[in-house]
Formats: structure tokens, C-alpha cells, sequence
């Protein structure tokens, strides 16, 4: 599969109960991430695979985050060859950002995208 056929969604499109994948490092997420999403950092992906099999075993769709769209671009393509339902948000936390959807930080802090 070629990241031309990668299927993807912009961030209007997902929906506001839908099941966000964040592959950003812990850092990335602590800045600011969106509520309720699920956090396995790329570099942890595969010891924790299970955890995203599990989030997904009701049939879900995955919508995969990172900061612009290249980490989660990689992580669909893989979902995808598991033969899991899943799509890259592009734009990635930028686009959500400047889409004006809603994040959370990690304290009391407010949420950004760092």
C-alpha cells in the first residue's frame, strides 16, 4: 500500500465520539491531546499492540494522530495490513488545532500543540 491509497480523514470527520489513536511521544501528548483518546507512542507500538486490538475489537474505527501526519501515516498503513479498520487524520494535532477541536493538557496548564 502506497500513503496515495493510505485511506485518511480530514479532522472535521471524525466524529466527536470516535476512537483517536495519538502515536505522538509522551511529551507531545502531555502538551495538549484530545480528550478521551487513546495514547500508544510510536516507538512503544508494538509491545503495545494489544492495547489498540482491544480498543478496536468492537469493530471501531481508528483514527490515527500524530503532530502533522507522517508517524500516524505509517501506523494506518500498518492497522491496515493487520486488517484493522483504520484512518489517518491529516494534518495530525496542527490540523485539529487550527480547526478549533477541543484538547486537553496534562495540569493545569492550557493545551497546545508542541
Amino acid at each position: 500500500m502506497n500513503f496515495a491509497s493510505m485511506p485518511s480523514v480530514d479532522v472535521a470527520s471524525v466524529p466527536a465520539d470516535g476512537l483517536v489513536l495519538d502515536v505522538r511521544e509522551a511529551d507531545e501528548w502531555a502538551a495538549g491531546h484530545v480528550e478521551g483518546a487513546l495514547h500508544v507512542p510510536m516507538s512503544d507500538f508494538v509491545a503495545r499492540f494489544g492495547e489498540v486490538t482491544e480498543a478496536v475489537a468492537d469493530g471501531r474505527r481508528a483514527h490515527v494522530m500524530c503532530r502533522v501526519g507522517g508517524r500516524s501515516a505509517q501506523v494506518t498503513q500498518y492497522l491496515v495490513q493487520q486488517g484493522i479498520d483504520a484512518v489517518n487524520i491529516e494534518g495530525g494535532m496542527l490540523a485539529w488545532d487550527g480547526a478549533g477541536r477541543p484538547m486537553v493538557a496534562d495540569g493545569d496548564a492550557p493545551a497546545f500543540v508542541l
